[in-house]
């Protein structure tokens, strides 16, 4: 047998040394779990005494900040900004204004500080230094919400006066300050003993102060007095390989600073300020005007190249801010041009209403000509269509122009609805006459009374109102020419046939109020926090809601109408007036047929931050930022557990 040769030997080798091998890349080892850890400050942390301008605090790892504009606080407040920033390890802070004396400075980077690689965060670090002798240390926390429908707000400023009279919101900056995260909470730090005012502010120009009636803002009527006390609370030890067991439960003494529970409702005042936004011509046929504020008064026009007199059909909402103006005239509507005289009251430099007179020009978006041109494009198009059909011996039918509306008669009826005529114009004349209700009686059709209502709220919107029995079929029919529109144009004949749903369809709760106001209002809402509808405590602290749908679910929310006018008010500072309080019922109810729930609410049971569900929150939590378990995934991969 002849000996292998010396490079088909090594070549053997080479091939059994691969196959040995795997054939996976390496992982590049296990990841960095640990977040940075602070090495040391330059001044020290807590120092006293302190002239630097220039902080320095160094990590022992590379690290970023991440969304530093929005986390990090500084406290007090600056004029002008302080800058931050990452340079390797350190994080360098410079301040530009003057450092005042004998104060605490706090620098709060909540979770912002992270390591470069992987996003682990060093959570709750804060920096504090001091210009005078000593270091104030406590702390003051709790949450804003959003008056009028407890949202959690984020990103608003909350803020400490130790001047307690009212005018310092509105003059002076705040002394402390924090602004809340995703849940609507906040801690202001280094806050020295004694008695402080508090107050929230969405701070539009940076200013730190209350000027301007478009902030959201809040205030407590009671005094704040910061505290801290020893205390103790339990942690807990989870089991790694059993995520729902936990190995230990021990307790931790540590200091507790109050009050750290604190409500601020959050609003925005009422605009007293009465000025005319924008005007505009939306169509040939109407123009709206919208002001800044609601009117006890509609505005006087005298038109100066028309007749104003009985020359439109005027439409406004309830707060007379939003008014819509139909040109009944069409060859009125055909001008390009409408130029009127508007007088009003509106509020002067003093905050005063006055009259004041403008004078407005309406012009249509398109013109005379080019419309004219667009409805010779439009007669050739059809032109062309009717040629072309009669060539096949198809004709072309004309199709009668009526006047547009809609009938919300659903086949099947809910008890507690009717029957809802919409026009997409004003209406000049029906004729009752031509409107006919019947009930099936013996599979014969009987007529019944009916009223016809207009809308008050929704223009152009009637109801027709029946004594509508459950289980019962109705038909209604509208005759062709029954009702007119204000450009000469009837409704086309109309035949809907429905069914009242029974008694059994629906469910039912029964409310217990316990804790409400004298003029509380119980508002039934919808998955998106939307009213469904609302009623009236009564006398007896109970509120009632019948033909509720089933498989549908509901939400419920409670106003007292201190001013008992129907609706949720908003609040004042300078009347030291709070938005009317709202709560929440922390539960959700989901509708069965046939089926009745009854529940006692005591409206305080709850905490005002906790009553409002997750789940209809528009205002979500950011996710917790947390030190990333990957080296499990990467071990199981590995084959190692």
């Amino acid at each position: 047998m002849k000996p292998i040769p010396k490079y088909i030997a090594l070549l053997l080798v080479i091939i059994g040394f691969y196959a040995c091998a795997s054939t996976g890349m390496p992982d590049g080892g296990p990841y960095d779990e640990t977040p940075p850890k602070f090495v040391r400050a330059t001044p020290e942390p807590n120092a006293t005494n302190n002239k630097r301008k220039k902080i320095s605090i160094e990590f022992d790892e590379y690290i970023k900040l991440d969304k530093a504009s929005e986390k990090v606080i500084i406290s007090p407040p600056q004029n002008e900004a302080p800058e931050v920033k990452v340079s390797g390890h350190r994080v360098l802070v410079e301040f530009f204004d003057t450092l005042r004396e004998n104060t605490t400075y706090t620098i709060d980077f909540g979770d912002a500080i992270v390591d470069n690689n992987e996003d682990n965060p060093l959570g709750n670090f804060a920096y504090a230094f001091s210009t005078g002798e000593h270091i104030d240390t406590m702390e003051v926390s709790g949450t804003v919400l959003s008056a009028d429908n407890l949202e959690p707000v984020k990103g608003i400023q909350v803020g400490l006066h130790k001047n307690l009279e009212d005018s310092a919101f509105v003059k002076l900056p705040f002394d402390r300050i924090s602004r809340t995260d995703s849940r609507g909470h906040f801690t202001i730090r280094g806050v020295a003993p004694g008695k402080y005012r508090i107050y929230a502010l969405m701070d539009g120009n940076q200013n730190y102060l209350f000027d301007s009636k478009t902030e959201a803002i809040a205030f407590l009527d009671s005094l704040v007095v910061p505290d801290m006390r020893p205390d103790v609370r339990q942690d807990t030890v989870w089991n790694e390989l059993d995520t729902l067991a936990y190995d230990t439960i021990y307790e931790v003494h540590y200091t507790r600073f109050l009050p750290d529970n604190l409500i601020l409702r959050s609003f925005k005042e009422e605009n007293p300020m009465q000025y005319l936004v924008k005007s505009e011509r939306e169509q040939l046929n109407r123009f709206s005007l919208y002001f800044s504020a609601k009117a006890d008064t509609l505005p006087t026009i005298k038109g100066l190249d028309f007749d104003e007199k009985d020359a439109f059909i005027i439409e406004s909402n309830p707060r007379n801010d939003t008014i819509r103006y139909w040109i009944k005239d069409t060859v009125m509507c055909e001008r390009d041009t409408l130029t009127f005289q508007m007088d009003y009251l509106a509020t002067d430099t003093l905050g005063q209403l006055v009259p004041k007179t403008d004078t407005l020009r309406m012009v249509n978006k398109i013109d005379k000509k080019r419309r004219m041109a667009l409805a010779e494009e439009a007669l050739k198009k059809e032109e062309k269509e009717r040629k072309k059909r009669a060539k096949k011996g198809d004709t072309l039918k004309v199709e009668p122009k009526f006047f547009a509306m809609s009938v919300d008669a659903p086949s099947s009826l809910d008890l507690n609805r009717n029957i809802v005529l919409k026009f997409e114009e004003p209406v000049e004349h029906i004729d009752t006459a031509a409107i006919h209700m019947a009930v099936k009686v013996d599979s014969l059709w009987e007529d019944i009374p009916f009223i016809l209502m207009a809308d008050s709220v929704v223009p152009r919107q009637y109801q027709i109102l029946a004594d509508w029995q459950p289980g019962q079929e109705y038909q209604l029919k509208i005759d062709s020419l029954g009702i007119k529109g204000i450009y000469g144009l009837y409704t086309n004949k109309v035949e809907n046939q429905l069914k009242v749903k029974t008694l059994e369809d629906y469910g039912t709760l029964y409310l217990n109020i316990v804790g409400a106001g004298p003029h509380a209002i119980v508002q039934l809402l919808n998955s998106s926090d939307g009213v469904v509808r609302q009623q009236p405590v009564t006398d007896k602290n109970t509120c009632d809601f019948y033909f509720l749908q089933p498989s549908t679910k509901y939400y419920i929310r409670l106003f007292n109408d201190d001013n008992n006018n129907g609706v949720w008010d908003t609040g004042n500072y300078a009347e030291k007036r709070q938005p009317e309080e709202v709560f929440y019922f922390p539960k959700v109810w989901e509708m069965k047929a046939n089926f009745e729930f009854e529940e006692t609410w005591d409206i305080h049971a709850v905490p005002l931050d906790k009553q409002k569900l997750d789940e209809i929150k528009k205002q979500k939590p950011d996710e917790a930022k947390k030190i990333k378990d990957r080296n499990k995934e990467r071990a199981r991969k590995l084959g190692r557990t």
